[in-house]
Protein backbone atom coordinates (compact mmCIF):
# COMPACT_ATOMS: atom_id res chain seq x y z
CA UNK A 1 0.00 0.00 0.00
CA UNK A 2 1.49 3.28 -0.90
CA UNK A 3 0.54 6.52 0.92
CA UNK A 4 0.24 9.05 -1.41
CA UNK A 5 -0.86 12.94 -0.54
CA UNK A 6 -4.34 11.89 -1.45
CA UNK A 7 -4.69 9.12 0.93
CA UNK A 8 -2.75 10.88 3.50
CA UNK A 9 -5.63 13.78 3.19
CA UNK A 10 -7.78 10.78 4.09
CA UNK A 11 -6.27 9.56 6.69
CA UNK A 12 -6.39 13.37 7.90
CA UNK A 13 -9.96 13.27 8.10
CA UNK A 14 -9.95 10.27 10.45
CA UNK A 15 -7.49 11.37 12.37
CA UNK A 16 -9.52 15.02 12.97
CA UNK A 17 -12.29 13.37 14.49
CA UNK A 18 -10.96 13.38 18.08
CA UNK A 19 -9.90 16.88 17.69
CA UNK A 20 -13.45 17.44 16.73
CA UNK A 21 -15.42 16.45 19.43
CA UNK A 22 -13.12 17.45 22.09
CA UNK A 23 -13.75 20.99 20.25
CA UNK A 24 -16.97 20.67 20.46
CA UNK A 25 -17.63 19.78 24.08
CA UNK A 26 -15.07 22.04 25.01
CA UNK A 27 -16.11 24.80 27.69
CA UNK A 28 -15.35 27.46 25.87
CA UNK A 29 -17.15 30.03 23.70
CA UNK A 30 -15.08 29.13 20.79
CA UNK A 31 -15.49 25.45 21.09
CA UNK A 32 -18.72 24.87 18.81
CA UNK A 33 -17.08 27.66 16.20
CA UNK A 34 -13.90 25.28 16.20
CA UNK A 35 -15.69 21.80 15.99
CA UNK A 36 -17.61 23.69 12.85
CA UNK A 37 -13.85 24.96 11.77
CA UNK A 38 -12.79 21.54 11.56
CA UNK A 39 -15.62 19.99 10.29
CA UNK A 40 -15.31 22.31 7.24
CA UNK A 41 -12.06 21.40 7.01
CA UNK A 42 -12.50 18.13 6.73
CA UNK A 43 -15.08 18.45 3.68
CA UNK A 44 -12.24 20.54 1.75
CA UNK A 45 -9.80 17.69 2.26
CA UNK A 46 -12.82 15.34 1.27
CA UNK A 47 -12.80 17.05 -2.24
CA UNK A 48 -9.46 17.89 -2.50
CA UNK A 49 -8.04 13.87 -1.90
CA UNK A 50 -10.64 13.36 -5.08
CA UNK A 51 -9.52 16.17 -7.20
CA UNK A 52 -6.13 15.32 -6.53
CA UNK A 53 -5.83 11.41 -6.98
CA UNK A 54 -7.61 11.76 -10.27
CA UNK A 55 -5.60 14.99 -11.20
CA UNK A 56 -2.40 13.18 -10.15
CA UNK A 57 -3.57 9.69 -11.31
CA UNK A 58 -2.68 8.35 -8.08
CA UNK A 59 -6.18 6.66 -7.46
CA UNK A 60 -6.28 3.39 -5.31
CA UNK A 61 -7.85 0.23 -4.69
CA UNK A 62 -7.28 1.42 -0.51
CA UNK A 63 -7.96 4.94 -1.66
CA UNK A 64 -11.27 4.48 -3.12
CA UNK A 65 -12.06 2.29 0.32
CA UNK A 66 -10.75 4.31 2.90
CA UNK A 67 -12.72 7.60 1.71
CA UNK A 68 -16.21 6.65 2.22
CA UNK A 69 -15.31 5.24 5.25
CA UNK A 70 -13.62 8.83 6.53
CA UNK A 71 -16.49 10.33 5.31
CA UNK A 72 -19.40 8.73 7.02
CA UNK A 73 -16.92 7.97 10.13
CA UNK A 74 -16.89 12.24 10.29
CA UNK A 75 -20.82 12.47 9.40
CA UNK A 76 -21.63 9.88 12.27
CA UNK A 77 -19.56 11.92 14.55
CA UNK A 78 -21.33 15.10 13.82
CA UNK A 79 -24.92 14.07 13.72
CA UNK A 80 -24.10 12.39 16.98
CA UNK A 81 -22.69 15.67 18.51
CA UNK A 82 -25.83 17.69 17.11
CA UNK A 83 -27.81 14.98 18.59
CA UNK A 84 -26.73 15.29 22.18
CA UNK A 85 -27.91 19.35 22.15
CA UNK A 86 -31.33 19.58 23.98
CA UNK A 87 -32.25 22.79 22.27
CA UNK A 88 -31.66 20.92 18.67
CA UNK A 89 -34.74 18.44 17.75
CA UNK A 90 -32.60 16.38 15.20
CA UNK A 91 -32.34 12.68 16.90
CA UNK A 92 -34.64 11.49 13.99
CA UNK A 93 -33.13 12.65 11.20
CA UNK A 94 -29.46 11.76 12.70
CA UNK A 95 -31.04 8.02 12.97
CA UNK A 96 -32.31 8.17 9.65
CA UNK A 97 -29.22 9.17 7.98
CA UNK A 98 -26.72 7.32 9.84
CA UNK A 99 -29.52 4.18 8.85
CA UNK A 100 -29.44 4.36 5.66
CA UNK A 101 -25.66 5.06 5.31
CA UNK A 102 -25.09 1.77 6.42
CA UNK A 103 -28.07 -0.12 4.80
CA UNK A 104 -26.88 1.39 1.47
CA UNK A 105 -23.38 0.75 1.97
CA UNK A 106 -23.85 -2.85 3.06
CA UNK A 107 -25.88 -3.14 -0.02
CA UNK A 108 -23.28 -1.66 -2.27
CA UNK A 109 -21.14 -4.15 -1.07
CA UNK A 110 -23.37 -7.15 -1.77
CA UNK A 111 -23.98 -5.50 -4.99
CA UNK A 112 -20.20 -5.68 -5.71
CA UNK A 113 -19.87 -9.13 -4.54
CA UNK A 114 -22.77 -10.39 -7.29
CA UNK A 115 -21.30 -8.06 -9.67
CA UNK A 116 -23.91 -5.44 -10.19
CA UNK A 117 -21.87 -2.48 -8.49
CA UNK A 118 -23.46 0.24 -11.20
CA UNK A 119 -26.84 -0.44 -10.19
CA UNK A 120 -25.90 0.99 -6.89
CA UNK A 121 -24.14 3.84 -8.47
CA UNK A 122 -24.30 7.11 -6.23
CA UNK A 123 -26.96 9.65 -7.91
CA UNK A 124 -27.76 13.00 -8.00
CA UNK A 125 -29.77 12.65 -5.82
CA UNK A 126 -27.44 11.57 -3.03
CA UNK A 127 -25.13 14.41 -4.06
CA UNK A 128 -27.86 16.82 -3.32
CA UNK A 129 -28.37 14.98 -0.49
CA UNK A 130 -25.30 15.36 0.56
CA UNK A 131 -24.79 18.85 -0.07
CA UNK A 132 -27.97 19.39 2.45
CA UNK A 133 -26.46 17.48 5.05
CA UNK A 134 -23.45 18.68 5.33
CA UNK A 135 -24.65 22.60 5.08
CA UNK A 136 -27.25 21.75 7.58
CA UNK A 137 -24.10 19.99 9.83
CA UNK A 138 -22.21 23.29 9.75
CA UNK A 139 -25.14 25.40 10.47
CA UNK A 140 -25.81 23.07 14.06
CA UNK A 141 -22.21 22.80 15.00
CA UNK A 142 -21.85 26.56 14.22
CA UNK A 143 -24.75 27.37 16.28
CA UNK A 144 -24.24 31.03 16.78
CA UNK A 145 -26.46 33.09 14.36
CA UNK A 146 -25.10 35.38 11.66
CA UNK A 147 -26.83 38.81 11.51
CA UNK A 148 -30.22 38.07 10.89
CA UNK A 149 -29.79 34.34 9.47
CA UNK A 150 -31.13 31.60 12.36
CA UNK A 151 -28.19 29.10 11.63
CA UNK A 152 -29.85 26.78 14.23
CA UNK A 153 -33.16 26.92 12.58
CA UNK A 154 -32.00 26.53 9.12
CA UNK A 155 -29.47 23.76 9.86
CA UNK A 156 -32.82 21.89 11.38
CA UNK A 157 -34.65 22.73 8.54
CA UNK A 158 -31.66 21.46 6.20
CA UNK A 159 -30.96 18.29 7.91
CA UNK A 160 -34.96 17.25 7.77
CA UNK A 161 -34.87 18.22 4.11
CA UNK A 162 -31.76 15.84 3.70
CA UNK A 163 -33.73 13.38 5.80
CA UNK A 164 -36.22 13.37 3.36
CA UNK A 165 -33.83 13.18 0.36
CA UNK A 166 -32.16 10.33 2.09
CA UNK A 167 -34.61 8.13 1.93
CA UNK A 168 -35.92 9.07 -1.40
CA UNK A 169 -32.35 8.26 -2.81
CA UNK A 170 -32.59 4.66 -0.60
CA UNK A 171 -35.43 3.89 -2.15
CA UNK A 172 -33.84 5.12 -5.53
CA UNK A 173 -31.16 2.41 -4.91
CA UNK A 174 -33.51 -0.50 -3.57
CA UNK A 175 -35.46 -0.30 -6.98
CA UNK A 176 -32.51 -0.53 -8.97
CA UNK A 177 -31.28 -3.21 -6.88
CA UNK A 178 -34.66 -5.01 -6.00
CA UNK A 179 -34.31 -7.49 -9.06
CA UNK A 180 -30.89 -8.98 -7.81
CA UNK A 181 -32.13 -9.06 -4.52
CA UNK A 182 -35.19 -11.15 -5.31
CA UNK A 183 -32.91 -13.36 -7.24
CA UNK A 184 -34.66 -12.27 -10.70
CA UNK A 185 -31.00 -11.27 -12.64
Amino acid sequence: MQFNIPTILTLLRIILIPFFVVAFYLPMEWGRSAAALIFVLAGVTDWLDGYLARKWDQTSPFGAFLDPVADKLMVAAALLLVSDVPELTVVVPAIVIIGREIAISALREWMAEMGERAHVAVSMIGKIKTTAQMAAIFLLLYQQPIGPFPTQVVGMVLLYVAMVLTLWSMAIYLRAAWPILKGES
